[in-house]
C-alpha cells in the first residue's frame, strides 16, 4: 500500500513537472512586445494636448449601439490601432496626401466640431426646399456617410495624432499636405487650429513623413495676405526636420504651397507676388517656393502661367466633376505643364460621396466599387508620368474621399456605408501597393 502510494505520488510530481514544462516552453514562443515597432528610436508617449482641456468639459460621448466603448477599443476591433506599419516598409516623398485636422469632441474642445457640420442648402431655393436642412447630431448621426474606425474624434487628442501617423506610413505616404488657416481664422464650420500644427510636424518626422501646406481660401485672402502667410510659414516653421523641400530641376530645394481656390483671385494680382518683377515678388528672396495653383476650368491653364505660378493641381476626386479632375483630360495638362515648365500633380482619391452635407448632390456622387475606382485613377495618374502625385484624401469624412480606416456602422438614425467585404485599411494597403509600382515605373522613367 505504502509503495502504491509513493508510485501515485512520483506519477503526480512527474505529471505537474510535465505541464510546468510546456507552459514554460509556450513563453518562450510569444513574440517580444515591440516585436511589431516602426524601426528606429523608441516612441515617446502621447504628447499633451496643444489647448488646455475647458474645465467644465461636457463628458465623452456614450458609446454607440453595436461600437466598443472607447476609440482604443474601436481601433483594436478594426485591426489595431496603429494602422499595421511594418519594418522595412519606406514612404515616398512624390506621394502626398491631403489632411485635415478640424474635427472636434467635447471631451477636448467643449462640443462636436465639424462631426456636425451643417448640411449646405442648394443655390437655387426652388431645389433647395426639397432637401434636409439644420444640423448632423453627433455621436450617431456624423456629417460623413462612412464611419471613422477611431469614431468621432478631436484633432487635438494626441493619440489619434499618432495613429494617423500610424496609418500614413502604413500607406507609404511621404508627405502630409496640411489643410491651413492664418491664426485665429477656421472655415464658417470650424474653429480655429493653427496651434497644432507644432504637434504634427513633431508626430510625422517621428515616422519619416512631412509636412507641406495646403492655404485656404479665408476672408480677405490676397497676393498681400498670402505674402504674409508665406513668411509666417517660413519664420516659424521652416527648419523644423519634417517640414516639405522639393527639389527643383536646377537643383534648389525649395518650400512648396498648394493654393486652394486661386482661381478666385485674378492673375494680375497674383503676379505681383510670384512674378520676379511683381511689386512685393518673393522670387529669389529668402521666402521662395514652389506655388502650386487649383486648376478647374480648361481656361485656368493660361491664368495659372500667367499669374507666375510654378505647377497645377486638381483636387477633385470626383471624376468628370471638373476639367481638370477629369481622367481624361490629364494628358493635354500634362502636355501644356511640359511645354511651360510647370509641374503637374494630378489628384487621385477613392471615390466622392457629399450627400451628408449636400443633400442634393447625388449626381456627383462616384461609388468605390470596391477599390476599382481608386487604382482606376491610380493608374489614370501614372500614365501621364508625373514627378508628384496627391491623394484626395487622409481624412476628408464629409465629401467620403477618405482613405483612414473605416468601419461597418448601424444606429438607430443610420446605416453608414463601410469598406466591405474588405478590411478597415483596405484604401491603406491598396495606396501602399500603388506606391511601390510608381516608384518601380520612376526608376524606368528616369532611364
Amino acid at each position: 500500500m505504502v509503495r502504491l502510494r509513493r508510485r501515485a505520488g512520483l506519477a503526480l510530481f512527474l505529471c505537474a513537472l510535465f505541464v510546468f514544462g510546456t507552459l514554460m516552453a509556450l513563453r518562450t514562443l510569444k513574440p517580444a512586445p515591440d516585436a511589431f515597432a516602426l524601426p528606429g528610436p523608441e516612441q515617446p508617449p502621447p504628447q499633451p494636448q496643444p489647448e488646455p482641456e475647458p474645465q467644465a468639459a461636457a463628458s465623452a460621448p456614450p458609446s454607440l449601439p453595436g461600437a466598443a466603448g472607447s476609440r482604443e477599443a474601436r481601433a483594436g476591433a478594426a485591426g489595431g490601432g496603429g494602422g499595421g506599419a511594418r519594418p522595412g516598409w519606406r514612404v515616398s516623398p512624390a506621394l502626398h496626401a491631403f489632411y485635415y485636422t478640424w474635427y472636434g469632441t467635447p471631451r477636448l474642445d467643449r462640443r462636436y466640431v465639424h462631426w456636425d457640420h451643417a448640411m449646405v442648402p442648394h443655390w437655387d431655393p426652388k431645389i433647395a426646399a426639397s432637401y434636409a436642412k439644420g444640423r448632423h447630431s453627433p455621436p450617431e448621426d456624423l456629417a460623413a456617410s462612412f464611419y471613422p474606425a477611431l469614431g468621432p474624434y478631436s484633432s487635438r487628442d494626441p493619440g489619434v495624432l499618432e495613429d494617423h501617423m500610424h496609418q500614413l506610413r502604413a500607406a507609404a505616404i511621404g508627405v502630409i499636405v496640411l489643410s491651413w488657416y492664418p491664426p485665429g481664422v477656421a472655415d464658417e464650420n470650424g474653429e480655429p487650429s493653427e496651434s497644432l500644427v507644432p504637434f504634427i510636424l513633431d508626430a510625422a518626422q517621428r515616422y519619416a513623413i512631412q509636412v507641406t501646406f495646403h492655404i485656404q481660401p479665408y476672408k480677405g485672402r490676397d497676393d498681400n495676405t498670402l505674402h504674409s502667410n508665406v513668411k509666417y510659414i517660413l519664420d516659424k516653421y521652416g527648419t523644423h526636420k519634417a517640414f516639405y523641400r522639393y527639389k527643383t530641376s536646377t537643383g534648389r530645394n525649395l518650400p512648396l504651397f498648394y493654393i486652394y481656390d486661386s482661381y478666385l483671385t485674378p492673375p494680375e494680382a497674383w503676379a505681383n507676388l510670384l512674378s520676379p518683377s511683381g511689386s512685393h515678388s518673393l522670387r529669389n528672396t529668402p521666402y521662395d517656393a514652389v506655388f502650386i495653383a487649383l486648376l478647374v476650368e480648361e481656361g485656368h491653364k493660361q491664368e495659372i502661367l500667367s499669374a507666375g505660378y510654378d505647377g497645377m493641381y486638381t483636387y477633385f476626386a470626383s471624376n468628370g466633376f471638373s476639367y481638370g479632375s477629369s481622367h481624361q483630360n490629364w494628358k493635354a495638362i500634362k502636355a501644356f505643364c511640359d511645354a511651360n515648365n510647370l509641374l503637374f500633380i494630378p489628384s487621385v482619391g477613392p471615390g466622392y460621396v457629399d450627400t451628408s452635407i449636400r443633400p442634393w448632390n447625388n449626381h456627383n456622387t462616384r461609388n468605390r466599387v470596391n477599390g476599382k475606382y481608386y487604382e482606376t485613377a491610380l493608374q489614370a495618374a501614372l500614365v501621364v508620368r508625373p514627378e508628384i502625385v496627391s491623394i484626395t484624401s487622409f481624412n476628408e469624412w464629409h465629401e467620403g474621399t477618405q482613405i483612414e480606416k473605416a468601419v461597418p456602422m448601424k444606429t438607430l438614425t443610420r446605416l453608414y456605408l463601410d469598406y466591405s467585404p474588405h478590411q478597415p485599411d483596405m484604401y491603406l494597403e491598396l495606396t501602399r501597393r500603388w506606391a511601390e509600382q510608381y516608384s518601380k515605373e520612376k526608376e524606368q522613367w528616369l532611364m
